[in-house]
């Protein structure tokens, strides 16, 4: 069970944008990733699930979408998150909790869709966030899943989360607009009406919710009490995360870390930016005893999974602008490695291409592509933390001011590939720079030395 999500919208953000971000995550080790534009001549018309046996005919004239899937696809594409030519983003997916009771009404379907699926065959056929949870829906229906997830669509109006509910059943929710999320890998819809404007769901889910006698509740429906779990494992895994977030962004929120019902439904006590988002999703419990570089004990430095942690494969925030012309509205930000030590940057997504260093990433170490060079960035910097914080804080500061320069700079007329490949080189440099600084400072406290010289 991996990734943090994080949605904003539009009115919660600064500049009135909407955000759908995720930092995703895998297994201890290195699984490459690699940053893509997948042009209407490369989507098939025929989809074959790899994991399952499952073949899904799909619509004509798809849209070319900006992805970030794995190097290796030999157990799927699993394309992540991405921005497509109509200005409409999806992240896919976020693994959520489910409990026996619906799995014993509905089981996985085995033969099913899932994560590695979600992205190729409904973002390239969506004109609005809207229509992205309808196709889902659909297709989950139709095919059924064979896990519980957690996905999340936006244009420049509306945010949108939709969760799975056993193996053909579905919800989702309209974020109000002067709204924020942050969601762990429990199911986190909470209070649910059927009936209102602000949600969809499955046909038949009120049917088969009393049918299968599946609601807790004496008043209302909540679907994390109905679909999703409260278990001791969510009181160190899952809501500990959304704790940190939510007392940050929100300080009159008079929670615990092990709250079972911490709300799904947050407003932040300002207005919030794509560092807010950075911030949140590299977070790691500064200034608790839980956070794993503190001066907690050893137990409390272990006690609570972070959001930011060597698990990080890549971290996206999806940003649809207003105000701007259509072919600048779309910014892929994104992050490649651990989130204590990267930096997002700004990938502009009405392209035919991405830059070299965020998209031909071996399986192999390489640290000329960017993947690799931040897992080497992070490896020294988790060695000794508190020795290249500061080094890591300027160079993120720093990098972050050159890519809103840059972004206030660009026109619509400008050749947006070649400012994708100017930003890539950019971080491409300053990282490098970074490395080198953190070389020289490491070798002078380095354990394998002697106080006299000769």
């Amino acid at each position: 069970m991996a990734c943090t999500t994080f949605l904003v919208g539009k009115n919660a953000s600064v500049d009135g944008s909407t955000m759908i971000a995720r930092a995703e995550d895998g297994g201890d080790g290195p699984n490459p990733q690699k940053f893509v534009v997948v042009t209407p001549d490369q989507q098939p018309k025929t989809y074959h699930a790899i994991l399952t046996s499952v073949t899904v005919p799909l619509p004509a004239s798809p849209l070319s979408y900006t992805a970030t899937p794995d190097v290796d696809s030999s157990a799927g594409i699993w394309a992540g998150a991405g921005i497509n030519g109509a200005n409409v983003a999806m992240t896919a997916t976020e693994t959520i909790t489910t409990n026996s009771r619906v799995q014993g009404a509905d089981p996985f379907v085995a033969n099913g869709l899932g994560e590695a699926d979600f992205l190729t065959i409904v973002l390239p056929y969506i004109h609005s966030a809207r229509a992205g949870v309808q196709r889902l829906g659909a297709l989950l229906e139709k095919y059924g899943t064979y896990e519980a997830n957690g996905i999340a669509f936006s244009d420049c109006d509306e945010v949108w989360y939709m969760e799975t509910l056993g193996g053909h059943h579905w919800a989702a929710m309209k974020i109000p607009d002067d709204a924020y999320v942050i969601a762990p890998n429990r199911l986190n819809i909470d209070q649910f009406d059927i009936k209102s404007d602000m949600t969809l769901c499955s046909a038949d889910l009120e049917a088969f919710i009393v049918e299968h006698h599946l609601n807790p509740d004496l008043k209302g429906l909540n679907l994390r009490h109905t679909f999703g779990s409260a278990t001791i494992k969510d009181t160190a895994y899952n809501n500990p995360r959304a704790w940190y977030v939510q007392q940050h962004f929100t300080p009159t929120s008079n929670r615990t870390p092990i709250d079972q019902e911490l709300p799904f439904i947050q407003r932040a006590s300002r207005k919030l930016t794509v560092s807010d988002v950075k911030w949140a999703l590299s977070s790691h419990y500064q200034n608790t005893p839980f956070d794993p570089y503190g001066h907690g004990s050893s137990i409390e430095k272990e006690q609570y999974r972070a959001i930011a942690l060597n698990r990080n494969l890549e971290t996206h925030v999806l940003q649809i602008r207003n105000h701007v012309p259509a072919d600048l509205a779309g910014v892929h930000w994104l992050a490649f490695g651990p989130n204590t030590f990267n930096e997002l940057a700004p990938f502009y997504a009405h392209v035919t291409d991405t830059p070299m260093r965020y998209r031909d990433t071996p399986t192999s170490f390489d640290a000329q592509t960017i993947f690799w060079l931040n897992k080497t960035l992070a490896l020294m910097g988790d060695r000794n933390f508190e020795l290249y914080q500061e080094l890591v804080a300027n160079f993120q500061e720093q990098f972050m001011a050159k890519m809103r320069s840059m972004l206030l700079s660009t026109k619509p007329t400008d050749n947006l590939e070649a400012v994708n490949e100017r930003i890539a080189e950019t971080m491409f440099a300053d990282a490098m720079v970074l490395l080198g600084k953190m070389t020289v400072l490491g070798s002078q406290q380095m354990k394998l030395s002697y106080d006299l010289l000769d």
